[in-house]
């Protein structure tokens, strides 16, 4: 078994991958291989607390691998895994909820944006989807979870598990933190929020060609003291595009395009053309991998089986440890 630390993340199949997602989480996975034993996981369990299309959930577990995959999870380095092929993630999450009170989860702020999704049905599943993400960090003793800052609330739910149990029943895991990348929040397209699947005019989508994505990077907001082309303006007016540059673009190039800016030197179209360049760029090597995954869906497939089966030891570990920590070893 590895020596190293281990860091474990997830992600819902729950349908395209977009720029915020390989920003926001999935750089910060590749930062990590080399560091740490990764485990991440296509948590398809969380993906049920909400209407889905249950005939589609196949192919949307499929895709989320080909995506991460694709953009450069190295197999001999990181476990990729669907959620439901190690059921000792549900053993210790019924576990932990014995420890966690219905209040709680009931004030934990994404609850209300979840709800939302069912027409404000609370399904039992749907609260104790906090407890189920935490056993998914825990199983595995993670001490690094890579997300984006709109997970922070959950990650800090999980730690106040971590302290109930090991004040409960003794020391067993480590509080896990956070670990973000330059791209943690990633805004969208529109103006207001950050990039969302459920928002078609919000995202870039990581399979966009390239003339997509210089069509929606066009039509971003900018600053709206810009109406002309030679209105000056300023950059931080202007939160989508110059957010992007400030993640794509260097230092030097951002003074020259913020000058640019300030004094009408150049237009929002060439600022645009620029980022769009980068970003292009940025992903033309994920895109290459992604098409020949999606011709080779059994190789897929055989990484998905073969990393439940590496993993499954070490979770199975971590449950008969919690059992009998707490009375409930086999007699």
């Amino acid at each position: 078994m590895s020596e190293k630390k281990r860091v474990f993340s997830g992600i819902q199949p729950s349908g395209l991958l977009h720029l915020g997602n390989y920003l926001g989480a999935m750089k910060g996975m590749l930062e990590l291989q080399d560091k740490f034993e990764c485990i991440y996981g296509i948590v398809d369990y969380h993906a049920v607390t909400v209407p889905y299309d249950a005939a589609a959930m196949p192919q949307r577990k499929l895709e989320a691998a080909i995506g991460y995959l694709a953009a450069g999870l190295d197999m001999d380095k990181t476990s990729l895994i669907v959620q439901s092929d190690v059921p000792e993630h549900t053993e210790l999450a019924w576990l932990l909820s014995c420890i966690t009170s219905v209040n709680k989860l009931q004030d934990l702020p994404t609850l209300k944006d979840k709800l939302e999704s069912t027409g404000g049905f609370l399904s039992s599943g749907l609260l104790n989807y906090p407890v189920l993400q935490a056993a998914d960090i825990i199983i595995y003793k993670s001490v690094l979870v890579p997300v984006g800052k709109d997970q922070e609330a959950h990650l800090e739910f999980t730690r106040e598990v971590v302290r109930k149990f090991n004040g409960l029943y003794g020391e067993t895991f480590p509080e896990p933190k956070s670990h973000n990348t330059p791209g943690a929040v990633v805004p969208s397209l529109t103006g207001e929020g950050k990039m969302s699947k459920s928002i078609p005019s919000s995202y870039i989508a990581l399979n966009d060609p390239p003339e997509f994505i210089r069509q929606k990077l066009a039509k971003a907001v900018t600053d709206p003291a810009r109406i002309r082309r030679n209105d000056p303006g300023e950059p931080e007016k202007c939160p989508v595009i110059w957010a992007l540059h400030k993640i794509y673009t260097a230092e030097d190039k951002r003074r020259e395009l913020a000058d640019g800016c300030r004094t009408a030197g150049i237009g929002c179209l060439q600022c645009k053309k620029v980022l769009s360049d980068l970003i292009i760029a940025d992903l033309a090597p994920l895109q290459k991998r992604w098409k020949e995954l999606e011709a080779r869906p059994d190789d897929v497939r055989d990484v998905l089986r073969m990393s439940a089966a590496r993993v499954r030891p070490i979770a199975r570990a971590t449950v008969d440890e919690v059992k009998e920590k707490m009375g409930l070893a086999r007699t």
